[in-house]
């Protein structure tokens, strides 16, 4: 069938909401109540589903066709209540923890970056602790906005008070912008992250960037959480909070596809925003970046079978 035909699931996948033992399952996340500045973060998993149907099945730089080697479907969207975080989070929660259970490697469409703290709960209720590598132009480590203590600039600070991700194995990477204090940077260091700002990657280089980020977390479960505004606006226009000087969609692509080999238990992807993405590069930008994450799954499937 021409791939503008058929359902949206992400890349056509099988769509099933029952849970089951799979290797890797979509979930979205339509939630966007916890935007500070832009909301329609919540169109994003039907915008990122959308574009994905224009991508092939194999990975050139892999030389893997990641469904060959990985059983996945896609499991539809987590309920959510607009409005209500802490019982949309929970049911977040309870709803990943679930796929987690029966093996699944759960990939969350956001969504505002609120959402990685409930999925971060429910895998280190399955796996302990976990390792965090974040790609974002924020760090998300904000006590709190305007009081509040969960919005999408504090998952991070959250689940370092709950004990589910342990910062001296987790890295932010990208950095920028403007901020508040000019220690707020130095602030995620005290908590134990290490952070590469987007300047700090540039003088090192994307490939030592990435060395560091291996290294950091070793051999240890890693959660990845992408925030599509680790991009360039010019590259990822359809975003919340967007900040200048990022990277180019190639230099994210090129840096994910070097994290191969690392024992990844969970990805999302958050902050798509379609309705200021009329071109839909945002969107598509997005779906690769899923698409590289299955691929990373793949090549350590293939590696265990070889």
């Amino acid at each position: 069938m021409p791939r503008f035909s058929g359902i949206r699931s992400f890349m056509r996948l099988p769509y099933q909401q029952e849970i089951d033992q799979k290797d890797f399952v979509i979930l979205g996340a339509p939630f966007d109540t916890s935007a500070s500045y832009r909301s329609g973060a919540r169109f994003g998993p039907e915008a990122i589903r959308r574009s994905s149907v224009l991508l092939r099945p194999a990975n050139v730089y892999h030389k893997i066709r990641p469904f060959d080697f990985l059983e996945g479907v896609d499991g539809g969207d987590v309920m959510v209540i607009p409005g209500n975080t802490l019982q949309s989070h929970q049911y977040i929660t309870e709803h990943v923890k679930e796929w987690a259970k029966k093996g699944a490697v759960p990939i969350v469409l956001g969504g505002d970056h609120s959402i990685s703290l409930p999925e971060l709960r429910a895998l280190a209720n399955v796996h302990g602790p976990l390792s965090l590598i974040h790609f974002d132009a924020h760090g998300d480590t904000w006590d709190e906005y305007w009081g509040e203590k969960y919005t999408h600039g504090t998952p991070f600070r959250r689940a370092l008070e709950e004990g589910i991700i342990n910062p001296s194995r987790s890295i932010q990477l990208g950095m920028r912008g403007t901020v508040y204090d000019p220690n707020d940077i130095n602030e995620a260091r005290e908590l134990g992250f290490e952070v590469i700002t987007a300047d700090e990657m540039r003088i090192i280089g994307l490939n030592e960037t990435i060395r560091r980020a291996r290294e950091r977390v070793g051999n240890d479960k890693v959660f990845l959480t992408f925030d599509i505004d680790f991009l360039d606006p010019v590259f990822a226009p359809g975003t919340g909070t967007p900040e200048i000087a990022g990277f180019t969609s190639a230099e994210a692509q090129h840096m994910l596809r070097q994290l191969s080999g690392l024992n990844f238990i969970g990805f999302d992807l958050v902050e798509v925003l379609p309705a200021l993405d009329p071109s839909e590069v945002t969107a598509l930008t997005a779906a690769t970046i899923v698409f590289e994450f299955l691929s990373l799954l793949a090549v350590v499937k293939q590696d265990s079978h070889n």
